[in-house]
């Protein structure tokens, strides 16, 4: 980020659009859906962000943050699946293969740093990136197979801030380490698991709740989450609405 830290960016950026510098360009992000089945249902991870955050205080949102581009040069124990790969790259909007790789770490990364989850296989692990450091200190090797794509959306102009979020999402079970103190950045003031009708009543964006909307039909037909399912892809384009199917 040529020696700025993320929140220099984000008040560059903010600032520009407050003195009319035109509308912010969406920052790639990625945000991670976690699932636990229990008694034929399911139940989601979320979390409650501070009050004080400029981007949706208050809100209950699932684990997730900007992409880093370092994010690619990770070593993991397992890649994406080649059609889980195929969708985060593909139109529109084409996105490489080392661009969809770091989306997907990155969603890895932001659930160890905001809910103290180390999502991957117990195993040694080696890196000089610093946010991953956690996973080097206990043990636990990133894997990205586990990963399915199952919505996209970006945050429309003229918001003070936007993003392309891809919305991720992976098993309790693939989580390899739990930390009883939570995650580092104490981003979310509480981390509660909530069967998913109950999480869409929650007070959360209106965009969480269409995702949750989309995911319990998808798990209505597909309990396992296989990969290569139909993704949700929502915009605004000339002041409407969009749902496209990735």
């Amino acid at each position: 980020m040529d020696g700025m830290t993320r929140s220099q960016v984000d008040k560059a950026e903010s600032k520009d659009f407050a003195l009319g510098k035109g509308p912010l360009r969406p920052r790639d992000a990625a945000t991670l859906i976690l699932l636990d089945r229990e008694d034929g249902g399911f139940r989601v991870l979320m979390g409650r962000r501070h009050s004080r955050h400029a981007f949706m205080p208050g809100k209950f949102v699932f684990p997730g943050g900007r992409t880093d581009p370092a994010d690619s040069r990770v070593p993991v124990a397992e890649s994406l699946h080649p059609d889980e790969e195929a969708k985060l790259a593909g139109a529109p909007g084409r996105t490489s293969p080392a661009r969809a790789r770091a989306i997907a770490m990155s969603a890895i990364r932001e659930t160890y740093e905001e809910a103290g989850l180390l999502i991957g296989r117990k195993g040694p692990f080696d890196t000089t990136k610093p946010d991953w450091q956690g996973f080097v200190e206990h043990g636990v090797q990133p894997s990205l197979d586990v990963l399915r794509f199952v919505a996209r959306a970006i945050t429309p102009p003229g918001r003070v801030r936007r993003f392309d979020t891809r919305f991720l999402a992976a098993w309790r079970s693939d989580v390899a380490v739990e930390l009883a103190d939570g995650g580092p950045t104490n981003e979310l003031e509480e981390l509660v698991w909530l069967p998913l009708g109950e999480a869409k009543e929650a007070d959360v964006p209106v965009i969480t709740r269409t995702v949750l909307d989309e995911l319990e039909k998808r798990l209505a037909h597909d309990p396992l989450l296989h990969p290569g399912g139909q993704v949700p892809f929502y915009r605004m384009i000339r002041n409407r609405f969009i749902r496209d199917v990735l």
